[in-house]
């Protein structure tokens, strides 16, 4: 397996990946350990809400976008974190049998001038539903190994 490393990704460069099935299950559990609020966890109380119906945390929707960031890279990147992201969106509820997908575009690249081992990475991602609705979308700071010189 050839690594990816920070010089092979250029400004432009578009990613997609994904078909998450949102179980109501899944949400319920990560609901009522980290985001109790009634329309997440309570159908009645869902119902009466502005969302009509039982919606994923957005904090859920975030973790299932990180989880399909991390399948599509597998061990191919010569990854090194992230110090964070900017402009979370919740635009979109997320509900029960929504299966969810993410296209990322690279916005900038720029080599660390401290650390000439690294490279950063700024990219856009989008989360759609099944229906082609923005449901999540972020700006994201990676950071990655340059090659040897």
């Amino acid at each position: 397996m050839t690594l990816i490393y920070f010089e092979d990704i250029s400004v432009g460069d578009k990613t997609s990946y994904g078909s998450k099935r949102v179980t109501r299950e899944e949400m319920l559990d990560f609901s009522r350990k980290y985001d109790p609020q009634s329309f997440h966890i309570d159908d009645k109380a869902a119902e009466d809400s502005l969302y009509g119906g039982l919606i994923a945390s957005g904090w859920h929707t975030a973790a299932m976008l990180m989880r399909m960031l991390v399948d599509s890279m597998g061990n191919k990147r010569a990854g090194l974190g992230s110090p964070g992201f900017d402009d979370l969106r919740w635009i979109k509820p997320v509900r029960a049998d929504d299966v969810l997908r993410f296209e990322s575009t690279v916005l900038e690249t720029r080599k660390s001038i401290s650390r000439p081992d690294m490279g950063v990475v700024r990219a856009e991602v989008y989360v759609f539903n099944q229906d082609n609705e923005i449901v999540l979308s972020l700006k994201t700071t990676g950071m990655m190994k340059t090659r040897a010189e």
